[in-house]
């Protein structure tokens, strides 16, 4: 799935097939080569690991954007393109 958002060097991807592993609605963040993935719900960090203030910055993004997501995701899961979101530098 293409990215839906980036800043401060984080990419944030959808990827909504993978639901039976991690059986929520979730994004996934890539800094450096390092993924994490947060559910869209809560934020929580359902696998991996971001360095901290990136992981603090990943939280504060989907908490500002739940909202967005949550269209996002259900545009993603009934087979429609997700809309790009703002990043934090935007």
């Amino acid at each position: 799935m293409p990215a839906i958002s980036m800043f401060y060097g984080i990419i944030i991807r959808m990827f909504f097939r993978d639901i039976e592993k991690h059986h929520v609605s979730h994004i996934h963040a890539d800094y450096q080569g390092k993924v994490a993935v947060y559910s869209i719900p809560e934020g929580t960090l359902l696998a991996g690991v971001l360095p901290p203030n990136k992981h603090k910055l990943v939280i504060a993004w989907i908490e500002i954007h739940q909202e967005d997501l949550i269209a996002d995701w259900n545009l993603a899961v009934n087979g429609k393109k997700p809309f790009p979101i703002k990043g934090l530098d935007q």
